[in-house]
């Protein structure tokens, strides 16, 4: 079995001079970096006092379920001869959250449309994007149902 490790580095970027003195006196923001890459400007959602025009670790979240089935999915279409000439993904989180303020996901739903090269191609697709889903190592991470409504054209 192998291992493999992720590094990141999350440093808040909240402080307005008071730090945390009060719940309203500092802001949410924060930033995520990986070594060599550009930095995603982050904060809480805007339910949640945070910064609308910045991803929030929901949505981070959401796409990282999204993105790993569809690196999968077209990893098996390339093994299964089967030409993607387009993808997009129009995904759904749900989260529940209860009266004291905690919360979960419940489920979130992959909404993958595929244009693919030819006809024949559309029958393989529902399979692939099951196999996909059986591999996807975020998907296989997480203690709620990950559903997939997949979408073909030509």
């Amino acid at each position: 079995m192998k291992e493999h490790s992720y590094h990141i580095i999350l440093q808040w970027t909240g402080n307005k001079g008071k730090g945390t003195e009060t719940y309203h006196a500092y802001e949410r923001s924060h930033q995520i970096s990986v070594e060599g890459k550009q930095i995603v400007q982050a904060s809480s959602d805007p339910k949640f006092r945070g910064d609308n025009t910045k991803y929030n670790p929901e949505e981070l979240f959401v796409a990282s379920l999204s993105s790993c089935h569809m690196l999968w999915f077209l990893h098996l279409c390339s093994d299964a001869s089967v030409i993607v000439l387009e993808y997009s993904d129009a995904a759904i989180g749900k989260m529940v959250e209860s009266d004291d303020g905690n919360g979960r996901f419940s489920e979130v739903i992959l909404r993958p449309v595929v244009k693919v090269k030819e006809e024949w191609m559309i029958e393989k697709m529902n399979a692939l994007h099951d196999k996909a889903h059986h591999f996807c190592f975020i998907a296989n991470s997480v203690n709620f149902p990950v559903r997939h409504e997949p979408v073909a054209s030509l």
